[in-house]
């Protein structure tokens, strides 16, 4: 048997498989899990979003789900309609609306999954936290991830807080209305126009 015929062909890695854990999984290990069941249909198995290439790994089937009945205008009973887009969640430029991982939980515990918004508990919406910090390399992820330390690690860029305005000095002379100097200015028009007719009299 010659080389070429002998060397076994490497297998095309699942991309939908479910994650396995590790002999001691840490908090963000079992987000993998949940973002898994839970985020990866629509935010993709990399969380690219539901892109072209991510929807090719769905069965032929389900490649336009917006014209199915299930995900379409007019889902089944158990269906629900979904956004044509939905963004990345890991990468670069990903969760800039979320100025520190409180905020992030907060929202996956409220709004998440889009199919079922509130059904996560609060451990899996912190594991998921957890899960989408790690693999934006925000946070080494080898604590456990809680209320306390959430607020401390920062995930999009910081929000800009207004420069205070300087108020006007005191003695300074009080502004004139602009609609103030416009009435003014139509009453002395006025005021010509019947000057020159008395004086035409």
């Amino acid at each position: 048997m010659n080389g070429a015929f002998a060397q076994a062909a490497t297998p095309t890695p699942d991309r939908l498989a479910q994650p396995t854990l590790p002999a001691k999984p840490t908090q963000a290990d079992k987000g993998a899990q949940v973002y898994w069941l839970a985020c990866l249909p629509c935010h993709g198995d990399r969380g690219q979003g539901l892109t072209e290439d991510f929807i090719q790994t769905y069965p032929e089937e389900d490649h336009n789900c917006w014209a199915s009945g299930c995900h379409g205008k007019n889902p089944y009973e158990s269906g629900f309609t979904i956004p044509r887009y939905i963004p990345p969640v890991i990468g670069a430029g990903t969760l800039q609306n979320f100025p520190n991982a409180a905020s992030l939980q907060s929202y996956i515990r409220a709004a998440m999954p889009y199919w079922k918004p509130g059904s996560m508990t609060e451990e899996e919406s912190w594991q998921v936290t957890a899960f989408l910090l790690r693999e934006n390399n925000l946070w080494g992820a080898q604590d456990e991830l809680t209320a306390s330390t959430a607020e401390r690690i920062l995930v999009g860029p910081p929000r800009a807080t207004p420069a205070p305005q300087p108020s006007p000095p005191t003695d300074a002379p009080a502004m004139v209305s602009p609609y103030f100097l416009l009435a003014g200015f139509g009453i002395l028009i006025l005021l010509f126009i019947l000057a020159g007719r008395l004086e035409k009299k």
